[in-house]
């Protein structure tokens, strides 16, 4: 039995899991998280509690309204990936494809969830966390994430008809969905200082940049990139000034000269 759980892929995965068990204790003792928590006075486990509830309704919710008609297209042909190897190139067009143009979709639906009678009974549960974390990613009306998530079977479909894609893209089109969801709503900046400086990388979002969504509710919409923001104005104007009040917090304190 030893043998069966000391071996091959359960090992990694055994080490994998105590590595990142051990960054995260070593943050918190070492002060490594709260140095980056970017409200630090906003969590509330009443809010927390109730994401917890919301998300699993919204979880078994999006599996029979998501899942269930993603399974029937595929087993019906409407959906289709190729197999074996690609060139690196395709893949990389593929997935660059579906991350623009889900960007663009997920910028211009989630404008139009902060409208009246839209805001009021789909979007407004997920804004009942001011202050996001984890939990927040899934606590979203099951009708959001229909909406939201509902995307990548669309652009399957669209793709199968096209062009199938690689089943390489989909490898990394399946994670980026959860590893963004979770990053954005972490409530940590773990980005550099210079992000948003530099003309490579501030194109794409940060945790601040959500989280001011969440706090004031009118700006910064973007899901993946601040592109759809700073082409119609809708960048709160003071992001970048606060992002770097979020870093100096945690920058090492200047040593004192000694004394003479």
């Amino acid at each position: 039995m030893l043998d069966d759980i000391f071996s091959g892929e359960k090992a990694i995965q055994l080490w994998l899991i105590l590595f990142l068990a051990s960054l995260l204790v070593g943050g918190i003792v070492t002060g490594f998280f709260k140095a980056r928590k970017i409200q630090p006075k906003g969590f509330k486990w009443k809010v927390f509690r109730n994401e917890g509830i919301f998300g699993m309704v919204n979880l078994a919710a999006s599996a029979f309204l998501i899942g269930a008609p993603t399974a029937w297209l595929t087993s019906n042909g409407y959906i289709a990936t190729t197999k074996g190897a690609a060139d690196w190139w395709t893949i990389a067009f593929e997935y660059a494809l579906y991350f623009f143009l889900f960007d663009t979709w997920f910028y211009w639906l989630h404008r139009a969830m902060h409208q009246g009678r839209f805001y009021t009974y789909v979007h407004k549960l997920h804004h009942l966390s001011t202050s996001p974390n984890l939990l927040t990613t899934l606590s979203v009306n099951p009708l959001e994430s229909l909406i939201n998530g509902g995307f990548v079977p669309l652009f399957l479909v669209a793709m199968t008809f096209i062009a199938p894609i690689s089943e390489h893209s989909m490898a990394l089109i399946t994670p980026t969905n959860i590893i963004m969801g979770l990053y954005v709503h972490s409530g940590y900046e773990f980005f550099p200082r210079w992000w948003n400086k530099s003309w490579a990388t501030k194109w794409f979002i940060t945790t601040t940049f959500h989280d001011q969504h969440h706090k004031y509710f009118t700006a910064n919409f973007g899901g993946y990139t601040t592109i759809w923001d700073r082409l119609c104005g809708t960048m709160r104007p003071k992001f970048e000034e606060d992002y770097l009040k979020v870093k100096d917090r945690a920058r090492p304190a200047p040593a004192l000269e000694p004394a003479e």
